[in-house]
């Protein structure tokens, strides 16, 4: 499939900037949520051995937020008919943050475990539908997409040992 060809766009550099605010932002929210836990609860639950350190989050979660913000707003500057994309973007941005207030917020693998696979879903069909409007986009998703897979095995493993 082809890429829409980008429509020129007022404030085009203030949207994406709106972006990426919103998506640091919903990412900011979660690590509040998660950082007791962290000191916490999260320490002492039994964890696979191929657990990342917690230092490895931050960076990675950081960076895949600021890749989804302009995966956004490369949809964004599409022009028409991009609403379907934008409310499913925003549907995997809430899902995202309601998976770190389940897991580390309320100390709940079991409910995050179900949670998750709404998640997983809702990027990849907002995956598939970047895609379908702009190429980049959708190849900005894929990390995304692989490190919710990653998080969702990781969920798994430390329900199952706990």
């Amino acid at each position: 499939m082809t890429a829409a060809a980008p429509v020129p766009r007022r404030n085009s550099w203030l949207v994406l900037a709106g972006f990426i605010v919103l998506c640091l932002t919903t990412g900011g929210i979660g690590g509040f949520a998660t950082q007791p836990s962290i000191d916490g609860w999260y320490r002492l639950i039994a964890k696979p051995w191929w657990t990342p350190p917690d230092w490895v989050f931050g960076p990675v979660w950081t960076l895949l937020y600021i890749m989804i913000a302009v995966a956004a707003w490369l949809v964004w500057k599409t022009g028409d008919r991009v609403r379907p994309a934008m409310v499913l973007f925003g549907v995997q941005l809430a899902l995202n943050l309601l998976w770190s207030l389940l897991f580390f917020g309320a100390r709940s693998p079991g409910m995050a475990l179900v949670e998750v696979v709404f998640l997983w879903s809702a990027v990849l069909f907002t995956m598939l539908a970047f895609f379908g409007r702009q190429t980049t986009a959708g190849w900005l998703f894929v990390p995304y997409l692989a490190w919710v897979s990653f998080a969702a095995v990781l969920n798994f493993a430390i329900w199952s040992m706990n």
